[in-house]
């Protein structure tokens, strides 16, 4: 019954991002769920990108936070865990749902981190699932970037921040618990019906990201206890079923290409349709679409 719950409210995180005029939406019906993972490490399910959190007696920081509307639910759910206030917030990448509380915890005194182009794109604004971004206020943009990777030691854990090449888009970044064998995805990684999402627009590359998640799959065991960005918790078989099913992709849409279709041709050839994802936020065609422009920036 938890499980089910779980994919319902993932269901409802990707409606969520796949609306326009986010803004407008009511959140005073989400539910902010708790799961604790391990000593002092949880996560937290709402609408938008699943809150890795780390708590003890140092600080508290967390993975992602969401929408703006979302924080003050946020903030009990931590304090529910007996953990203070938040001081550090990490961004996985730059999308709206999962950097939307930035400027409530950046104003509290929290300091972000986040890859390089996290905050380019950030001061920019732009789009991302069909939504228009305004470029972010002051409080909400990282205050503390990296090019490759970053390390916290903080509440008996090695925290590492890590850049592997991005895929999902250019700044993705993966967070590794040492200690405690936890890997928290990012959008690199999501575990609802249908596709994964590939925002080339956003300097995403389904190739990029295939290298992302073998580098992941090479690091971590049997044991590791995987946080996708989306979807109920993971662990590696289903992380190495997911990269499978991606290189399956792949290779029927390079093969379309090689026979020198268009992509509306190769779109109308429907070349994932035994594949059985179920309907979701990303459905077959966007995903050949993401993996043909992917394809063809590489060329």
């Amino acid at each position: 019954m938890i499980h089910a719950r779980r994919i319902a409210s993932s269901l409802a995180a990707a409606t969520l991002l796949a609306t326009p005029a986010i803004a407008q939406r009511n959140f005073d019906n989400v539910e902010i769920k708790t799961e604790e993972i391990a000593p002092g490490v949880a996560v937290l399910f709402g609408a938008g990108g699943n809150i890795g959190v780390s708590h003890g007696e140092d600080a508290t920081l967390i993975i992602d936070d969401q929408f703006a509307p979302l924080s003050e639910k946020i903030e009990r759910a931590i304090a529910n865990l007996g953990a203070t206030p938040v001081k550090y917030v990490v961004n996985t990448h730059w999308h709206f749902d999962h950097t939307g509380g930035n400027e409530n915890f950046g104003k509290t005194g929290a300091t972000i981190f986040a890859h390089d182009n996290v905050r380019v794109r950030m001061e920019a604004g732009g789009e991302a699932a069909g939504n228009s971004t305004p470029p972010a206020p002051p409080e909400a943009l990282p205050v503390v970037t990296y090019a490759q990777g970053l390390r916290f030691h903080l509440n008996g854990d090695t925290i590492n921040l890590m850049f592997l090449g991005g895929g999902h888009t250019d700044g993705d970044s993966v967070v590794f618990w040492d200690e405690d064998n936890i890997v928290h995805m990012g959008d690199l990684y999501f575990k609802i019906p249908g596709y994964p999402f590939i925002d080339v627009g956003s300097g995403g590359s389904v190739y990029s990201a295939m290298r992302s998640l073998d580098i992941v799959i090479a690091m971590i065991n049997d044991e590791t206890k995987v946080i996708p960005g989306h979807g109920p918790m993971s662990n590696k078989a289903e992380l190495v079923a997911y990269r499978e099913m991606i290189g399956k992709a792949v290779s029927r849409v390079e093969e379309l290409r090689a026979q020198g279709m268009t992509l509306e041709q190769a779109v109308a050839a429907k070349p994932l349709a035994d594949f059985n994802r179920g309907e979701g936020f990303i459905g077959p065609d966007a995903f050949v679409t993401a993996i043909w422009n992917s394809a063809a920036i590489a060329d």
